[in-house]
């Protein structure tokens, strides 16, 4: 049985729709359970209205919430009886396999940190989604959101991480890896990812080059690879263009008959666009990097990204055992990576 705690208090749509969603999930999995973390006489006013499976879900109480506006070092120190807090600690405890929060993004990511710890040879770890691509498989970014700043020797983490989830999770035999900039060559962008540049091409297998924004929808690579700065703002761009296309459309069709004939008749592939660039379709954000698993949703997800969250996510991260995966393969990398933050720091002392 696989074993996930939710935060049903995170997010602006909560609580009702992170249970619907969960709950939804357990008609996929018959091996899934659900703990619901949370204030426990409103999260019982939302299951009152719902069928599910009442031997696969439990209640947690939990009487504060982490807003998404508190400070994250603070809340999670300072809040230590709310939802967020207690999901956590149902993983490190060993009472779940997973975490899920739409929650505040900075608290999770440190308490994250805090209640799960590191894997070994990782300074940082990093936020990782799924985004589509139309020319295959979707491509994988990190980091989206979780270190602002990252150095470049962090950047070879996140690479590295990258390419072991895209093998054990993905199925990607020998995975591309490129670093989001603003140009191709190897001397374009800033001194963070020139440096990055050099260190990919002496230590990452796989390593293509840079890709411009303009390629990332094209197969360019299957591991885009940047500072969470950076790739938070790609993503969320990415989401309002999408939002924005889809919404033309609908607009536009309504306009006059002979665009509602040919959009009947187009159906299947508006439908399919939809699907491809539906930013619900994986629902969350795995924390690569930390001892467990962490998944982060975005704080306006509804039902149907929690359901997927749960069913493309977590479900097969823990069943494919993949934090065990990275684990093993880091400790061969975790030297090379060693020798290379080394240098970084000795050659930063010398300067």
């Amino acid at each position: 049985m696989v074993k996930v705690a939710v935060d049903a208090m995170g997010g602006d749509n909560a609580p009702g729709e992170i249970i619907r969603g969960a709950l939804s999930a357990l008609s996929y999995l018959e091996d899934l359970s659900l703990k619901f973390v949370g204030h426990e006489d409103r999260i019982n006013q939302v299951l009152e209205d719902l069928k599910y499976s009442g031997d696969r879900v439990e209640i947690v109480h939990a009487e504060e919430v982490i807003e998404c506006d508190d400070d994250p070092g603070l809340s999670i120190r300072g809040k230590t009886k709310s939802s967020m807090v207690k999901t956590l600690q149902l993983v490190r405890n060993g009472e779940a396999d997973a975490a899920i929060s739409a929650g505040n993004t900075g608290a999770l990511m440190a308490a994250g940190v805090l209640f799960l710890g590191r894997l070994s040879g990782i300074s940082r770890p990093a936020l990782l989604t799924p985004m589509p691509s139309f020319g295959g498989q979707p491509v994988l970014y990190l980091d989206v959101g979780a270190n602002m700043d990252a150095r470049a020797e962090q950047l070879l983490q996140y690479a590295f991480m990258g390419r072991i989830y895209a093998q054990q999770v993905i199925g990607m035999a020998e995975p591309r890896i490129a670093l989001l900039n603003v140009g191709v060559e190897p001397n374009k962008g800033n001194n963070q990812v020139k440096k990055a540049y050099k260190i990919f091409s002496e230590h990452l297998p796989g390593f293509c080059g840079n890709v411009e924004g303009t390629e990332a929808f094209f197969n360019a690579a299957d591991v885009v690879v940047c500072d969470g700065f950076v790739g938070n703002i790609f993503l969320k761009t990415s989401e309002g263009l999408s939002r924005a296309i889809l919404s033309y459309f609908r607009s536009g069709i309504k306009t006059k008959l002979r665009y509602k004939l040919g959009a009947y008749l187009l159906q299947p592939v508006f439908l399919g666009l939809r699907e491809k660039i539906d930013s619900s379709g994986y629902g969350g954000a795995p924390l690569l990097g930390v001892n467990g698993l962490c998944i982060k949703c975005h704080g306006s997800s509804r039902a149907r990204s929690i359901e997927q969250a749960l069913i493309r996510q977590a479900y097969p991260f823990v069943h494919n055992k993949v934090t065990d995966k990275l684990q093993e393969a880091l400790k061969e990398l975790s030297c090379e990576i060693g020798e290379v933050a080394d240098s970084d720091q000795s050659s930063k002392y010398n300067n």
